[in-house]
């Protein structure tokens, strides 16, 4: 037993062993709990931040409250309010069902606390990044010259990539960078940050399927060059968010290598099909790019936050964030190691890696593989099942599992202005009246309900019952003249 002086002594901020135990295992029963009951509410639920607030926002207390008066205010008026990504019929945006080893690594890591900076402060964690990134750049079909590290996601990625794409590019003053119109925002974004204005980023027109144009990209890079413009990035997509198309990789790999560009590939979203020989075929073309941004929170079934970049030449990266500082003279020790702050923008970094490396070893990439194989397997069952529907119109081919839809009866004769109005209506009654959650998306101007497929525990069942759902509240919306038309 410690004496009253020890315990004098101890921290105002810490318990003790039966205390931390005690609190872990409330912890650990709300959160299986939740999860072995997802399936039972619905995956969406909301509140008006006036009514959040209230019951939030208050002064901290001065002394602490009792541990399960906490832990019920965080289930019941925290939690409860979002969107619950893991949830079997969470088909919107892009959802993220995590595994239950990533989840207890992510417990491990904020426990054990490493600083992933330099070898010298963390030797072993370093090392499992290093096999994690060393799977990735198998998995791509990257050389062997190829590394890279992880991040917060790809839109942190996008940014360290951009800025060593224009460092190499010599720093012009009047770069651009190119993108279809159909690239995520956050690329965007990521090019505003290096320093690329709006009016120097070049949205490229994308075919009938949503793909970019590769002859319509060549003759705008053509045009600025021609006015005194240097083109620096090209971004290709891996998966587009809205459609899950992939953009020509091959076909723009060697577009950029005749121009001496570099090529960029998002591959947040659909990048992990690699480790599916499907997956792999339709991905042909991306171990050519110099860059690669994914996001294992995605399809490699991570607890937020997991992004990764990949480049084919890691000595761009170490060359560009590479530095050196009297306050880390101490890592001489180590300095023939890698050292992953010299990767990226980061000095302090989170353990990322352990979640990915515990699922792995935990399921093996069988189970991987073929849980990637399901997500595009039912996208395409849910295709077929629309097209064979006279109350559904398909507004894309599937590529990956994205689907893109909306309710439109073959005989009802509705104008523009009333399937949209009926679309957006089931949109709400789903919100509000349904279990599933689905999001919406703009396809060329066109209204479409989209379907996202990621998550591990989605099976058939689940999408039935939603498009059923859609195809009910559609019937209902025009029954009852819920909707304006143009006619």
């Amino acid at each position: 037993m410690p004496t009253s002086q020890e315990s004098e002594a101890q921290s105002r901020l810490s318990m003790s062993r039966e205390q931390m135990l005690d609190l872990a295992n409330q912890a650990t029963k709300i959160l299986v709990d939740q999860i072995l009951s997802e399936a039972d509410g619905a995956a969406w639920d909301g509140e008006f931040r006036d009514v959040i607030a209230e019951r939030l926002d208050k002064v901290p207390p001065e002394e602490g409250r009792d541990i399960q008066e906490v832990l019920t205010q965080v289930t019941d008026e925290v939690f409860n309010f979002q969107l619950n990504l893991a949830h079997p019929k969470c088909l919107g945006f892009v959802p993220s069902s995590p595994t239950w080893p990533g989840v207890i690594a992510d417990f491990l890591t904020a426990g054990f606390n490493p600083n992933v900076c330099t070898w010298l402060v963390a030797s072993g964690p370093s090392q499992i990044e290093l096999t994690v990134t060393n799977w990735f750049k198998d998995w791509l079909g990257y050389p062997d010259t190829a590394g890279g590290f992880l991040s917060s996601g790809s839109s942190q990625a996008s940014v360290e990539a951009f800025a060593v794409a224009r460092e190499l590019a010599g720093n012009p003053a009047r770069p651009t960078i190119y993108m279809s119109d159909q690239t995520h925002q956050s690329l965007v974004r990521a090019a505003r940050v290096v320093g690329v204005g709006f009016d120097h980023i070049r949205k490229c027109a994308t075919d009938a399927n949503f793909a970019i144009d590769v002859a319509k990209l060549a003759d705008t890079v053509a045009e600025d060059v021609q006015q005194g413009y240097q083109p620096i990035i090209v971004v290709a997509n891996a998966g587009t968010t809205s459609t899950g198309t992939i953009d020509p990789l091959e076909a723009i790999a060697d577009f950029c290598e005749s121009q001496n560009i570099w090529f960029h590939v998002d591959a947040a979203y659909g990048g992990f099909a690699c480790v599916t020989e499907q997956g792999h075929k339709l991905l042909r073309g991306i171990e050519r790019s110099d860059s690669i941004t994914l996001d294992p929170h995605k399809w490699f079934f991570q607890p937020y936050e997991a992004g990764c970049l990949m480049v084919k030449d890691l000595s761009t990266l170490e060359r560009f964030y590479g530095m050196k500082s009297d306050v880390l003279q101490d890592t001489v020790w180590g300095s023939n190691h890698p050292n992953l702050t010299n990767r990226g923008i980061q000095l302090s970094r989170s353990f990322r890696a352990l979640k990915l490396w515990m699922s792995v070893q935990i399921f093996g990439m069988n189970a991987f593989m073929e849980t990637v194989e399901q997500g595009m397997r039912l996208a395409r069952q849910t295709e077929q099942y629309i097209e064979n529907c006279p109350h559904l119109e398909l507004l894309n081919p599937v590529v990956l599992s994205v689907v893109c839809f909306r309710y439109n009866p073959v005989d009802a004769k509705l104008d523009e202005t009333a399937v949209e109005n009926i679309n957006r209506t089931i949109l709400t009654r789903l919100f509000w009246d349904n279990h599933a959650f689905l999001s919406s998306t703009a396809l060329r101007g066109t209204f479409a309900l989209r379907v996202c497929i990621l998550n591990h525990t989605t099976q058939w069942n689940d999408l039935l019952e939603t498009l059923e759902a859609v195809e009910t509240f559609g019937y209902e919306a025009m029954e009852g003249n819920l909707f304006q038309s143009n006619n």
